[in-house]
């Protein structure tokens, strides 16, 4: 008896479709795997914030004394100086060029997160790095008393000068508006006793050298801007803090 000839099987066109979705959900574990590996875990940078915190003598019940910028991919903070205390007493450096650029850098960062750009403004000149403290954030029209909502912020923006070996000079300015009372007869006075508390400020946070720093006042006679003009003035009334090159320092007493 004849066997029945077997019809051939058709070919299956879409086995491919096996092929297709083990290679989708290879590359969706993938992803899967990257997008956990992407994510931070906060507690742990918590963990590792606290424990520098205590590596360098922060303190974590004192507002005074918490960094001014610690967010996640910030740059560099700015120490305040009595943080600087442990690190300034084990030696400083003399700083440069490059050191001051960097310096500026931070600075300008730390003014910008905390919206102070109108209060201080920094440069970088032959004589050195100079930090610019306007009269409006520390100082009341016509007082040479440092206003007592402006100590965190001068502390945060100079602080990072007392790493450095370098000699400073406090410079007090005015804008040639006459001033006449009984503290201060003209703006020699004026521009004179502010730089002068500026500095005995700086001094008593231990952390910048009395040998090493100087203040005068120049009154309105170096402006930096137009006195014609309230915003000239403004610009002009100022108190200059100048960590002063190797050069300029030879040419101190």
């Amino acid at each position: 008896m004849a066997r029945k000839k077997q019809h051939e099987k058709e070919a299956n066109h879409e086995r491919w479709l096996v092929s297709y979705a083990d290679f989708i959900t290879l590359l969706f574990a993938v992803f899967v795997t990257l997008y956990a590996m992407s994510q931070t875990d906060k507690k742990k940078v918590e963990e590792v914030m606290a424990s520098m915190r205590d590596s360098f003598g922060y303190s974590t019940t004192s507002p005074a004394s918490k960094p001014s910028v610690i967010e996640a991919g910030a740059i560099s903070v700015i120490p305040s100086m009595n943080k600087l205390s442990q690190s300034s007493r084990r030696g400083k450096s003399k700083g440069g060029e490059k050191d001051f650029k960097a310096t500026k850098a931070s600075i300008e960062a730390y003014l910008l997160k905390a919206g102070a750009q109108n209060k201080v403004t920094v440069a970088i000149n032959q004589r050195g790095l100079v930090v610019s403290l306007k009269e409006a954030g520390f100082f009341d029209s016509g007082s040479a008393t440092l206003k007592h909502g402006s100590y965190t912020l001068l502390n945060d923006v100079v602080g990072s000068l007392a790493s450095y070996s370098n000699g400073i000079r406090v410079e007090g300015h005015t804008d040639n508006m006459p001033i006449s009372s009984q503290a201060f007869p003209s703006n020699w006075e004026l521009s004179t006793t502010r730089a002068t508390n500026v500095l005995q400020y700086l001094t008593k946070q231990d952390d910048f050298d009395p040998g090493k720093i100087s203040a005068t006042g120049y009154g309105e006679y170096r402006p930096i801007s137009d006195n014609g003009s309230s915003d000239g003035r403004g610009k002009n009334r100022r108190v200059d803090i100048v960590l002063l090159s190797e050069q300029s320092e030879k040419g101190e007493p």
